[in-house]
This record gives C-alpha cells, sequence and structure tokens, in this order.
C-alpha cells in the first residue's frame, strides 16, 4: 500500500445497525456508503460491528420459544451471538456489494468469518455483568423483567434501563489466521461480530460462555494483531467531549494515553458507552508507536481519517 492508504479496522456500533430488521436493512446503506468512501480513497477496510441490541432480541426470541415448547432448552448467549453475527454480516454483504455496484467500482470479495474469541473462566466481568443488550426499557418495565426473568439491569448513559450481562476481555482470537489470511488477499472481511462468540478452553474443547464481548476491545486486538496502521471506533458523536453535557462540555480532538487515563480515572466517561471506546483506543495505541486510534461518527469517517475531524488517541 501507499504512504498515505492505511490498513483500518473499523467498529460499528451494533445501535448504528438499527433496533429491527427493517431498520437494520436502511441501516447498513448508510454504513455502506461511509465504508465505500474510505475503500475508494484506496484503503483496505475490515469491519467489526456490535450486536447490541440484536443480540438482545435474539436471546428474547428464543428464551420465549423455550418457554412455549415444554422440554426445550433455552439458547445459549454464544449461540445468540454467533445467530448475530450471520446475519447482521448478510446485510453488510449485501449492502457493500450494491454500494459499489452504485458506483461503478468492482464489487469486493466481502466475507463475514463467523469469529470466537476466548475469554478466562475467572474473568471478574463474570461477577459483574455490565454489557448492555437488548432494547431500553422503563424503570418500571426493567425491574419486571427482572423480577420475572431473573436478568441484571442497569442504567445506561441517561437514556433508559437495559439488560446487562458479563462482558470479559478478548484474550484470542481463534479464527484470526483464517481472517488475517483473506485480509492479506485483498478481501473486505466482517469477523468478530459482537465482539466475537465468547469461548472458554476445556482441554482442546471451546466451550461457548454466557457472556457477550466488548466489541471495541475485540476490535482492538483484532487492529493490533493483523498490524492496522488506525482503529476507527464509530459512534454516535462526532467527537470525545470531557464535561459531556455540561456548561463547560468540551470537544476534544487529541488524547495522548495519558491524557486519555486521566480522564477515565476522572470519570469522564461513562461506563459501558464511551468508556469502553476510549478504552480501547488506548489499548491500540499503545501496541505500536504509529498506530492511531480514532473515535468519530459514522458519516465522518473519511473526513476523520483526513484529519478534518474526530478524536484521535495516540501514544503520546
Amino acid at each position: 500500500m501507499g504512504t498515505q492508504q492505511k490498513r483500518i479496522v473499523i467498529a460499528l456500533g451494533g445501535n448504528a445497525l438499527g433496533n429491527s430488521l427493517s431498520e437494520q436493512m436502511t441501516a447498513v446503506k448508510t454504513t455502506a456508503k461511509a465504508i465505500a468512501d474510505l475503500i475508494e480513497e484506496g484503503h483496505q477496510v475490515v469491519i467489526v460491528h456490535g450486536n447490541g441490541p440484536q443480540v438482545g432480541t435474539i436471546n428474547n426470541a428464543m428464551t420465549e420459544y423455550a418457554q412455549a415448547q415444554p422440554g426445550r432448552q433455552t439458547t445459549p448467549l454464544s449461540v445468540c451471538v454467533a445467530m448475530s453475527q450471520a446475519y447482521i454480516g448478510y446485510d453488510l454483504q449485501n449492502a457493500m456489494r450494491e454500494e459499489f455496484l452504485n458506483r461503478g467500482m468492482k464489487p469486493r470479495n466481502t466475507s463475514t468469518m463467523i469469529t470466537q474469541i476466548v475469554v478466562e473462566q475467572n474473568d471478574e466481568a463474570f461477577a459483574d455483568p455490565s454489557k448492555p443488550i437488548g432494547q431500553f426499557m422503563s424503570m418500571e418495565e426493567a425491574l419486571k423483567e427482572a423480577g420475572e426473568r431473573g436478568w441484571t439491569v442497569k442504567e445506561d448513559a441517561g437514556r433508559g434501563y437495559r439488560r446487562v450481562v458479563a462482558s470479559p476481555k478478548p484474550r484470542e482470537i481463534v479464527e484470526i489466521n483464517a481472517i488475517r489470511a483473506m485480509v492479506d488477499d485483498g478481501n473486505l472481511v466482517i469477523c468478530c461480530g459482537g465482539g466475537g462468540i465468547p469461548v472458554v478452553r476445556e482441554g482442546n474443547h471451546l466451550a461457548g460462555a454466557q457472556a457477550v464481548i466488548d466489541k471495541d476491545f475485540a476490535a482492538a486486538l483484532l487492529a493490533e494483531q493483523l498490524g492496522a496502521d488506525m482503529l476507527i471506533i464509530l459512534t454516535a458523536v462526532e467527537k470525545v467531549a470531557v464535561n459531556f453535557g455540561k456548561p463547560d462540555q468540551r470537544w476534544l480532538d487529541h488524547m495522548s494515553i495519558a491524557e486519555a487515563e486521566t480522564y477515565c480515572s476522572e470519570g469522564q466517561f461513562a461506563p459501558g458507552s464511551m468508556l469502553p471506546k476510549v478504552q480501547a483506543g488506548m489499548q491500540f495505541a499503545a501496541s505500536g508507536r504509529d498506530r492511531v486510534a480514532m473515535i468519530t461518527l459514522l458519516e465522518k469517517a473519511r473526513e476523520a481519517v483526513r484529519g478534518k475531524t474526530g478524536t484521535i488517541i495516540t501514544q503520546a
């Protein structure tokens, strides 16, 4: 690749993909435009996506099915993550193909890799669920579901209440060699969807875990292992802010790892929302001297890569 062309891992928020099948089919068209913008400029892109709303919907549906069918087992959360990878990947593949053709570009070979990620059985996250999944609820709805289903529910960054599940740190991408081979061969790869299917090692067996891995940390690990130049974490705001929502709110163009650590220790970023994005960006930036993490709005991805907007995180 030329000096200006980059290998970029993009982390798409699950909420950016909509809250229903019809919303998702519309949303992926916008997503495809932002990704095609980068590919058209010569960058190599690898796609990771979240699945918060989708995996919650799948899990709810499978649970209700099991309850209506005596003797049926409930579907493990790890299997629901696998289902979400497949159907989100299916929509993204079609949207990318259509966008390439609309632009008169030769369609890239686009593939979704069903990806497993190893987590540790003793990860402290299993004792403190924090990853929001499913739909937003009022306090009354959340308490009702918690009582009836045994869910853990928490308030989510001022937007309502959601079910939360364990979110262990990703340790190893099982299919990394296959992903690397496809990326090196010039394919557009969608992988580590929903943070990857969480599995734990039991001898030679990989057993599914009742968890949802944060997709931003999975994307940071993927970007590091693929030797990416840039990790772009796409979210609902154009830049990261300190004192968010207060009279002295300040948008940030740049954070060093040290500055980001200070802001995190001050509680500037909401857990389950902006905090993991900043932490994942710090993790990637720390993995190599010239590695840059970027947090910005989906529609601003091209401008962000050009240095015109977004918040970048670098080692210094």
